[in-house]
C-alpha cells in the first residue's frame, strides 16, 4: 500500500530496522556504548525521531564494517519528552550507568545547556549535532550542526538581493530565537537592509493571527521565520489562510528541520526559502547511495531525511574516525585525535572538524520548498564556523567553558 506524506510521517518513528550487523566476530572486550538523548515525544518529536533513526543507521553501518576497534557499537536511546528535568535526569543516568564512550544529545539550545555541564562533570565526551545560534566554547563538546555565519548570512544576502531589504522577524522565545534574531539584524544591516519588526513567541503558542495582521500592516519585503516546534507550524497554516503565502516571501533556517515541509501541504509551504547543510535532493554519488540505503532500512515511504538527522550521522562518523585515529575510546585521546582536523566525506559533502572551535567546516545550500521537497538554488562550499571562531579559541584557551554571545 502506498502511504501519503502525512501517513508516512506518523509511521516513520515506529519503522522496524533490519539488522545490518556483520557476521564478523567482535572482540571480547564487550560493546562500545553510545548514548543518545533526543525528544521522541512531548512536542519536538518531529525533530528527534529522525535524529535517532540517523544514529541507528550510523551504528548499524559501523557494525556492518566490523564495529570500532573490533568491538560492536551499542546505542542506548533515551526520550526526554521535551522536558528539561528529564534531560538532566537522563544525562546523569547515561553518564553514570551506561558509561558511554560518547553522548549525542539535545535539540534545543536549552536542552544542550542542561546536558553540557553534566557531561563535563562526569568527563563524558559530548556531541551536539543540531544547527544552533553558535558561540559555545567547550573542549568537551563538538558541534556538528551549522551556525549563523554559515547559513543565516547566506540566506539574508539572498533574500535582500531577491526580495528587498525590509524584513519582519518572527522567532521562538528562547535563547536560540533571540540570538538568531540578532544575527538577522546584523546581517540585514551589513547588506543595507532594515528590520521593520521583531516578535518572539513561546514554544506552545498556536495563534498567530494578531502577528500576521502586524506583518500585513508593516509591508516588509520578506519575513524571516525562526519559529521552532510542533505548535509553531500553526503560523504557516494561518499565513496561508490569510492569503499571504506567495504575496510576501518567507525565509528561514529552521523550516524543514522538523519536516515542516512534509507535514504541511504544498499549498501551505511552497516557495519558502531555506538554507541548510544537507538536502535529500543533493546530486552526488555518496548521497544517492545513502538515501537508497536509508530507505532500504526504514522504508521507501520515509518522509524526508532531515538536516538534523544528517548532523547526527556526520557527528557519529567524525567521532568514529577520531576513535580509529586514537586507537582507543578514551575521552582525552579521542579529543586530541579530533583536534587534528579530522575530515569525512559525507552525503552532504566534505565535513571537517575545526580544531580551534570544535565546530565544523561544511557545504551549505539555499533551497526552495517545492511539493514536499527542497530544491537546491545556490551552493556555498566549505564554509567555516566563522561566527564562533570570532570568540572561541580552544587551542589558546583549552580550559574555556562558556557560550559567548556576540555584542551586536
Amino acid at each position: 500500500m502506498t502511504m501519503n506524506r502525512r501517513q508516512a510521517l506518523g509511521a516513520f518513528g515506529a519503522a522496524t530496522a533490519l539488522s545490518l550487523v556483520s557476521s564478523r566476530a567482535f572482540a571480547q572486550e564487550g560493546p562500545i556504548t553510545v548514548s543518545a538523548l533526543y525528544d521522541q515525544s512531548g512536542g519536538l518529536e518531529s525533530y528527534g525521531q529522525p535524529i535517532v533513526d540517523a544514529l541507528r543507521f550510523a551504528v548499524d553501518e559501523q557494525n556492518a564494517k566490523g564495529g570500532l576497534l573490533g568491538r560492536e557499537v551499542k546505542l542506548n536511546v533515551y526520550d526526554p519528552q521535551s522536558n528539561m528535568q528529564l534531560y538532566a535526569q537522563f544525562a546523569r543516568q547515561a553518564a553514570l550507568s551506561d558509561k558511554p564512550a560518547v553522548v549525542f544529545a539535545g535539540i534545543t539550545s536549552a536542552s544542550r545547556e542542561v546536558v553540557r555541564p553534566i557531561m563535563r562533570q562526569f568527563n563524558t565526551l559530548y556531541f551536539y549535532a543540531n544547527q544552533y545560534e553558535g558561540g559555545v566554547c567547550d573542549r568537551n563538546m563538538f558541534a556538528t550542526g551549522v551556525t549563523p555565519g554559515q547559513t543565516v548570512e547566506k540566506l539574508v544576502d539572498y533574500s535582500v538581493r531577491n526580495n528587498g531589504g525590509k524584513v519582519y522577524i518572527v522567532a521562538a522565545d528562547y535563547n536560540y530565537g533571540q540570538i538568531i534574531a540578532d544575527w538577522v539584524k546584523k546581517y540585514t544591516a551589513d547588506h543595507g537592509g532594515e528590520v521593520l519588526g521583531v516578535e518572539f513567541f513561546p514554544m506552545d503558542v498556536t495563534d498567530f493571527k494578531t502577528s500576521i495582521s502586524k506583518i500585513q500592516a508593516a509591508k516588509p519585503d520578506y519575513v524571516w521565520s525562526a519559529l521552532v516546534g510542533g505548535a509553531h507550524i500553526s503560523f504557516y497554516r494561518q499565513w496561508k489562510a490569510a492569503g499571504m503565502l506567495g504575496k510576501i516571501p518567507m525565509s528561514s533556517t529552521t523550516f524543514a528541520g522538523g519536516n515542516e515541509h512534509v507535514i504541511l501541504t504544498p499549498e501551505e509551504s511552497d516557495g519558502i526559502m531555506v538554507c541548510q547543510n544537507y538536502l535529500q535532493e543533493l546530486e552526488n554519488p555518496l548521497n544517492k547511495q545513502f538515501v537508497a540505503d536509508f530507505h532500504a532500512k526504514f522504508g521507501a515511504d520515509y518522509p524526508y531525511i532531515t538536516e538534523l538527522g544528517m548532523g547526527a550521522y556526520q557527528g557519529f562518523r567524525l567521532w568514529a574516525a577520531g576513535v580509529e585515529k586514537a586507537g582507543t575510546i578514551e575521552r582525552q585521546p579521542v579529543i586530541e585525535a579530533l583536534e587534528t582536523g579530522i575530515s569525512i566525506d559525507a552525503p552532504s559533502g566534505r565535513v571537517t572538524i575545526d580544531p580551534k572551535t570544535h565546530h565544523t567546516t561544511m557545504d551549505v545550500h539555499i533551497a526552495r520548498v517545492e511539493n514536499g521537497g527542497l530544491i537546491p538554488v545556490e551552493t556555498f562550499e566549505q564554509q567555516p564556523p566563522a561566527d564562533t571562531a570570532l570568540v572561541c579559541d580552544l587551542i589558546a584557551n583549552p580550559d574555556d567553558n562558556q557560550q559567548y554571545v556576540i555584542d551586536f
